[in-house]
């Protein structure tokens, strides 16, 4: 095998494809450059076809090397583990674009893998993943109908730039990833600071043209294979069979079915009749119940496509949606907020019968969570967290940590993010944690909007509410319909799933994973501005429950204070091995964290009394004693001739017998507590103490 290699020069910097080299006995590889950032990718399939699924067994795998930006991994083992959770939504953005190119029938396990080799900052190697996984698959045996790139678009000074440095993306309104082939964009990841929509269009219709020239690279690289692609399996049953079930459905008794108003006696109700023409079918066809497993796949396949162009159908023809709304029509809102009496800050937004029950968490400066990836280093004291139990669609399976939740939670923090006030406005850690209870469509939006509730309940100083709504799309030929708040079914069996999230004056989070090639310009244009409408509406509702956050933070948040001490005297407070530090945390049932670089010192506690004695006793142990002073002192001996009182860690004075008033020294005992002035300091900085009397 030849190597062979290809060079142009998009967007400033210089691509690099190269094949033949490593990685050979791949079904396909792509070596990829682009800047300094370098991928493999890899893509293999297996030969056996996988029994009894309806769908692609396609998993994509972004393998982060951390040798690739010059780092050794943490921890004991030190070498890479379970994907960090910036690989695994590496992994999506890499997954969502490429799987809807494969044939619907295949059922061979297919693997991408794109492993990470070098790392340039300004070069994101995620999105060059996607285009190095495209030509993987176009160049091998497997099945793959389309090529496919991705590139990421900033807003920077009135500007669009394509691939934006890392400094630019610092200064950027709009930080999205859009993937596409030259005929459509067929998705969009990201955030923004309140832009308009206007502005989102244009940076998707910049994406769009830069995708055409990677795409167009693309073409000239593939031309030079000869590639045969590997058949698609036979179906072992009557293909004209399984065609003829379709005069087995009574379209108007399906109807009735699909268009039941709850989702769970919608399916209840489909399933029934299902299994009741698909017995007769069985019967009269004279099929062997040896031969109806094989069968019973196919069938239900050709009855979800009946029903599915029956919805379709429906709704552009009628403008009815499944669960009897309009095209516009917002499902019931309702919202509650302090429903948890312990946690800092809650809230129930229910949408239908989608549900999220919204928590929120402070924390102190020392729970901040430690960030080590690839590129990024240091600690993020914003974090939200979406939960998706197996209950919330009336199923039983596995409570596992799926790539799904994280990537929903991630686009929902993204959202919401924006309007989280600075460290030295409000200087905690927030988690907010979305427990989805039901769901039926827009988890996600359903999440931004109780986190955006629980905050103002937490007493968290966010500005505006944000709020979230995903949208849809049925296109037939020259006929269109956009769809508000969509449902499951609209989702499943549409061709859009956009989501967007914002406050009243702009978008914050945009997502989109679209189907088919023929959204245009006006068609995103018309989708943007009806998702605005609707945020709108939700928007009221929620300012309608809490319109502003809270004066007083729960009584069972911690209470935080800061102050400033000289950095160069930080040890002091440390102590050898941390002791003098232990010692006031212990004292005060405190937390207590340090910034060497400013002096800063953080405060934070439960108990309000707690926080300020620590910081008393802190400022104490840097104060220069003076006469006059007055201390809350602690007992640390008792003689005959007098009390000896520890001031400030290390700074201990004698109160003479003679100066606590009427009180004897046996009076007192280690480790009582007692209100001292300073009446003398020596040459060599002894100092006398004496009692003052409450």
């Amino acid at each position: 095998m030849s190597v062979r290699e290809w060079r142009k020069v998009l967007f400033g910097k210089e691509w690099v494809f190269q094949h033949g080299k490593v990685a050979k006995q791949s079904a396909g590889s792509i070596w990829a450059r682009f800047g300094d950032s370098v991928v493999l990718a890899t893509a293999n399939v297996s030969d056996n076809v996988v029994e009894g699924i309806d769908f692609v067994p396609l998993t994509v795998e972004y393998m982060e090397k951390f040798y690739a930006a010059g780092k050794i991994p943490g921890g004991f083992i030190k070498r890479e583990g379970k994907p960090s959770e910036s690989g695994i939504l590496s992994s999506r953005l890499i997954d969502r674009p490429i799987r809807p190119l494969f044939p619907k029938t295949l059922r061979n396990e297919v693997q991408v893998i794109v492993t990470v080799l070098s790392v340039d900052p300004d070069c994101p190697t995620d999105v060059l993943g996607i285009s190095a996984a495209s030509l993987a698959l176009n160049i091998s045996k497997i099945p793959f109908d389309g090529i496919v790139a991705g590139v990421q678009v900033g807003y920077v000074d009135g500007q669009f730039i394509v691939f934006p440095t890392a400094e630019q993306l610092e200064r950027s309104k709009i930080d999205i990833v859009v993937a596409g082939t030259k005929d459509a964009i067929t998705m969009v990841e990201g955030e923004a600071k309140e832009v308009t929509e206007d502005e989102m269009l244009q940076a998707l219709m910049v994406a769009h043209e830069a995708i055409k020239e990677i795409v167009a690279f693309q073409e000239e690289i593939i031309k030079e294979f000869n590639v045969e692609k590997m058949p698609l399996p036979e179906p072992k049953y009557n293909v004209e069979l399984v065609e003829k079930f379709a005069e087995y459905v009574d379209m108007n008794e399906l109807e009735k079915r699909i268009f039941a108003r709850g989702k769970q006696e919608r399916v209840e109700l489909a399933d029934e009749y299902y299994e009741s023409i698909v017995q007769k079918f069985f019967e009269e066809n004279n099929i062997s119940e040896e031969e109806q497993e094989e069968y019973k796949l196919p069938l239900k396949e050709k009855y979800d496509e009946l029903s599915k162009k029956l919805m379709r159908k429906i709704i552009i023809e009628r403008g009815l949606r499944a669960d009897g709304r309009g095209p516009k029509d917002i499902r019931p809102i309702s919202c509650e907020v302090g429903l948890l009496p312990r946690t800092h800050g809650s809230a129930l937004f229910t949408r239908g019968e989608t549900q999220s029950l919204g928590i929120v968490t402070l924390g102190s400066p020392a729970e901040e969570q430690i960030i080590d990836t690839l590129i990024e280093e240091g600690t993020k004291r914003f974090m939200l967290h979406y939960n998706f139990p197996p209950f919330s669609t009336g199923e039983v399976k596995p409570l596992r940590l799926s790539r799904r939740e994280i990537g929903h939670g991630h686009l929902a923090e993204r959202a919401v993010k924006a309007v989280i006030p600075s460290e030295d406005e409000f200087p905690y850690v927030i988690r907010v944690v979305s427990e989805i209870l039901e769901s039926n469509g827009s988890s996600s939006m359903a999440t931004v909007c109780s986190a955006s509730l629980a905050l103002m309940d937490a007493g968290v100083p966010i500005k505006k509410h944000v709020a979230g709504v995903a949208m849809g799309l049925i296109l037939e030929g020259d006929k269109s319909v956009i769809l508000t708040d969509i449902i499951g079914l609209e989702d499943h069996w549409g061709d859009m799933d956009f989501k967007v999230a914002g406050t009243r004056d702009g978008i914050t989070a945009f997502q989109m994973d679209c189907k088919v090639s023929g959204v245009s310009e006006d068609l995103l244009r018309a989708a943007l501005y009806q998702a605005k409408e609707a945020r709108m509406f939700i928007l009221d509702k929620l300012y309608e429950t809490i319109s502003e956050p809270r004066k007083e933070l729960s009584p069972y948040a911690p209470r935080i204070k800061w102050f400033y001490i000289d950095p160069t005297r930080s040890g002091e407070l440390i102590g050898p091995g941390g002791k003098v530090i232990k010692s006031i945390i212990k004292m005060f049932d405190v937390e207590i964290s340090i910034d060497d670089e400013t002096g800063k010192v953080t405060v934070s506690g439960v108990d309000p009394e707690k926080v300020q004695g620590a910081i008393d006793y802190i400022q104490n142990m840097f104060r220069d004693i003076s006469v006059g002073d007055i201390y809350d002192g602690k007992i640390t001996r008792v003689e005959n001739y007098g009390i000896f009182v520890e001031i400030a860690p290390g700074k201990i004075g004698l109160a003479h017998a003679s100066k606590l008033g009427n009180v004897k020294p046996t009076s007192f005992k280690v480790g009582d507590r007692v209100k001292v002035e300073v009446i003398s300091i020596d040459e060599i900085g002894r100092f006398q103490l004496r009692r003052v009397e409450e």
